[in-house]
């Protein structure tokens, strides 16, 4: 018994003593930064931004690769399936935790398949139009496409992502149905909303701020409780009378299943120092996001986050009735 107890305290010992010698030695080359969307979309924007920050700490190039999908269902699937070493990461938003709820058969599971690193940011939402809509308020928005709702076609970019949670609940909101455009990301769905295509759309401010101040779209109302700072000047729906309308979207990244602790805990410390950076802070508030605190930036926190959302969302897109195969 005594030699068992001696043997399996040395495969311990000699376990730690590898992830401490793996901790050292990570990262050796570039690491791939997995978007499940379009390239010029909000969460490619998030990427980019963190890619960038992150590297320096981590002393590797952090590359974005692009695998844009409807609900953006391929790049986790892509991450799930990579080596678990750390050189293959995933970045997605609210999206990991509504897709078990959207898809009745999906390739990955958000919490077995993964291993979280940490939360990045909070971002609000924003409606909008295309420039040449002719409401000029909320009222006027409203009274428009109540009076038009077979007509007026509302953009999303698929299944599962943020724009289309956020639109369906704004049409549950005001009890209208209208005709759904899905898109392979947000980039396109944008494009369209920008050259006339489609009449409007809900997206995040990461996407929509800058069409916004340069007057190419027209905003009606922001989805956060509180106005936000980048657009002060913009009511959000709850003051406009939709009361307790509360969407926001948040950023993650996650590893496959079985990376090692301590190239966890190095791209945890490497996202933290991210997030910290005055640059990435000034990025993020100009697009009216905001990074979340340091104690939300590591794996303990947003494993108890994505949990959470998806307690909350699964009955809400179940009552909803909206599905995908």
């Amino acid at each position: 018994m005594m030699r068992k107890t001696i043997g399996v305290t040395s495969v311990l010992l000699g376990l730690a003593a590898a992830g401490g010698a793996l901790a050292q030695s990570y990262p050796t080359k570039m690491i791939n930064m997995v978007v499940p969307y379009a390239a010029g979309g909000p969460t490619d924007t998030v990427a980019r931004v963190m890619g960038q920050a992150m590297t320096k700490p981590l002393g590797q190039t952090v590359v974005v690769e692009n695998r844009p999908s409807a609900g953006g269902i391929i790049g986790p699937e892509m991450v799930k399936n990579a080596r678990p070493d750390g050189y293959t990461i995933l970045i997605h938003h609210i999206g990991m935790a509504t897709t078990p709820a959207l898809y009745r058969s999906l390739r990955f599971k958000p919490i077995e398949d993964f291993e979280p690193i940490g939360l990045i940011n909070d971002v609000p939402m924003t409606l909008v139009a295309r420039g040449n809509f002719p409401a000029k308020d909320f009222k006027e928005f409203l009274a428009y496409v109540k009076a038009n709702k077979d007509k007026v076609t509302y953009a999303n970019a698929g299944i599962g992502a943020a724009s289309h949670l956020c639109g369906m609940l704004f049409m549950n909101a005001i009890q209208i149905n209208m005709l759904t455009v899905p898109y392979k990301g947000t980039a396109p769905a944008m494009n369209d909303l920008l050259g006339g295509q489609v009449d409007f759309m809900c997206d995040q401010t990461t996407n929509t701020t800058t069409q916004i101040k340069s007057g190419k779209v027209k905003v009606y109302a922001v989805t956060s409780k509180k106005r936000v700072p980048s657009l002060p000047e913009v009511p959000t729906l709850d003051e406009l009378g939709l009361k307790g309308f509360d969407v926001g979207i948040w950023h993650a990244l996650y590893a496959p299943k079985g990376t090692p602790k301590a190239v966890i805990d190095k791209l945890a410390a490497a996202l933290q120092e991210g997030i910290k950076d005055d640059t990435v802070k000034k990025r993020f508030a100009d697009l009216g996001a905001e990074a979340v605190p340091l104690d939300k930036a590591n794996p303990a926190a947003l494993a108890a986050h994505l949990r959470t959302e998806i307690n909350k969302w699964g009955p809400i897109i179940k009552r909803a009735g909206v599905y995908a195969d």
